[in-house]
C-alpha cells in the first residue's frame, strides 16, 4: 500500500522539479519524477553493495582464476 511523505524544497529544487513534470517534462508528476530518483538510488546502491563485497571477497582471498565464461560453462 501506498503511503505519502511531505517533502520540503527550496525554490530552486522546486522549479527544477517543475521542468521536469508536466507538459514541459519527461514525467507526468513530481511524484512519479521523485520515485525514479529513488529507484536510481535504490540500484546505484546495489551496485555499490555487490561491489564492496566483491572487494571483501578479494581481501579475504576468496577469488578464482576462472573465467566469468569458464564459470558459466560448468552448469
Amino acid at each position: 500500500m501506498a503511503s505519502s511523505m511531505n517533502l520540503s524544497l527550496t525554490d530552486e529544487l522546486r522549479d527544477f522539479v517543475n521542468s521536469r513534470t508536466g507538459d514541459a517534462g519527461v514525467y507526468a508528476t513530481p511524484s512519479e519524477y521523485l520515485r525514479d530518483l529513488i529507484r536510481h538510488d535504490m540500484e546505484a546502491q546495489s551496485i555499490v553493495t555487490h561491489v564492496m563485497g566483491g572487494l571483501d571477497d578479494l581481501a579475504h582471498g576468496r577469488f578464482s582464476d576462472k573465467s566469468i565464461l569458464d564459470i558459466a560453462s560448468e552448469d
